[in-house]
């Protein structure tokens, strides 16, 4: 089952568009996570990112592609935690990866040749850069961090 349900960046007051995103973008989720009974109901803060993210104190990674999948100049669809991302390969073994969800409305963009475009409402975005090159989208697609390790792509 896919929820398709997102949150519009206006409405999503205290807590950044990566921090939704990784959440899940439905208002039940961010509902529920001042419920959690994680590290933070005990007193504990988890540790997180400068945008407020939680990150792992093991330093694991997720592998999200295989290198040799992606061509060089180019970029494939793949997912991190279940959420969509792009991952491009700019030049032979420089690896970047964005978010996969239109800083419009929430669609999921797609990509095409050397650009993403989103099927709602006609944004486009730099395939290598996450820029926005036109349409109503008001700023760049969220980066996600990744790396090559060995012949995989993972993101932390």
């Amino acid at each position: 089952m896919t929820n398709s349900t997102t949150i519009p960046a206006d409405t999503a007051v205290g807590i950044s568009r990566r921090a939704a995103l990784l959440i899940g973008g439905s208002g039940a989720a961010v509902a529920l996570v001042g419920c959690s009974t994680g590290p933070a109901a005990t007193g504990d803060a988890a540790p997180t990112d400068q945008e407020g993210a939680t990150t792992s104190d093991t330093g694991g990674s997720t592998e999200v592609a295989k290198l040799a999948d992606i061509p060089v100049g180019g970029s494939l669809e793949a997912s991190l935690n279940g959420k969509p991302i792009l991952v491009s390969q700019p030049t032979a073994g420089k690896v970047i990866a964005f978010s996969a969800v239109c800083t419009h409305r929430g669609c999921v963009v797609k990509p095409v040749g050397k650009e993403f475009d989103c099927p709602c409402h006609g944004s486009k975005f730099d395939a290598m850069t996450g820029e926005v090159l036109g349409g109503p989208a008001p700023s760049p697609l969220v980066a996600v961090p990744v790396s090559v390790t060995g012949d995989s792509v993972t993101a932390t």
